[in-house]
């Protein structure tokens, strides 16, 4: 049913979360990582919840962070509180998740795609998480999901360097799994997830946590991250970067 930017849906044993904010991107605001948690969340203990895909609709996946409403917040406020929910929410998670992106994933819209088990990419998508330029470092634990997936030198280029990979670099270095037609995401992650579905609940839950890091690695490094990048928000490069985009929003 609907609820703002982010649309929650149930088919066949799977729970459907669309971000839906077309005028933005897609770009993510606070209330809607609440939504996103609390879809992810309450699937946890419900057994008629198989598994789950995240879409943002045809034509975009995510601009990443809303960074009007970012900049509203002080950096110890519900800001940074909202999003680290969210990324406890990917970490603690038990159920399968596949990711459905059409178009541009950026900043936590690529990170998320890493803690997803089967994600389905279009011709048309890229992928970037481009913290560096505004003197940040990586969030979401994908300091230590990206380079486990890709590689050191990959996940040096995209984390370190700011570089955007497309939909076949995505699919080369191991993050994305099948690269469809433009506006056949969706379609093909209802497919897998059937397919899911239909497999022995329990062996695969049991199955995906050995193939997984632990919960409490991941949160771990969550916070690491979460307090590097708060740190961060005060140095000298993050303030003239946020100042220059205050800038160029005033042109």
């Amino acid at each position: 049913m609907p609820n703002g930017n982010i649309v929650v849906t149930e088919e066949r044993g799977t729970r459907v979360i669309t971000l839906r904010r077309p005028g933005k991107k897609n770009a993510i605001t606070q209330d809607m990582y609440r939504e996103m948690s609390r879809a992810i969340d309450t699937a946890q203990n419900n057994p008629d919840i198989r598994c789950m895909i995240i879409t943002g609709g045809s034509g975009v996946f995510t601009a990443g962070d809303d960074i009007d409403d970012f900049m509203q917040a002080e950096p110890n406020s519900e800001t940074l509180s909202d999003g680290a929910k969210f990324l406890y929410s990917l970490a603690l998670n038990v159920k399968p998740i596949i990711a459905a992106v059409d178009g541009a994933s950026i900043g936590i819209g690529t990170v998320m795609l890493f803690h997803c088990d089967y994600v389905l990419a279009s011709n048309a998508a890229t992928f970037s998480a481009p913290y560096i330029h505004l003197g940040l470092v990586p969030v979401g634990a994908g300091s230590l999901l990206m380079p486990n997936a890709m590689g050191y030198q990959r996940a040096f280029a995209m984390l370190v360097m700011g570089r955007t990979f497309t939909a076949a670099e995505a699919h080369a270095a191991g993050f994305v799994n099948t690269v469809v037609s433009p506006g056949h995401t969706e379609v093909e992650a209802r497919k897998v997830a059937r397919e899911i579905c239909r497999l022995p609940a329990e062996a695969v839950a049991t199955s995906r946590k050995l193939l997984r890091a632990s919960p409490e690695e991941l949160t771990r490094r969550i916070d690491q991250e979460v307090h590097l990048f708060g740190e961060r928000l005060k140095s000298g490069e993050a303030i003239a970067a946020f100042n220059a985009f205050a800038n160029r929003k005033k042109r």
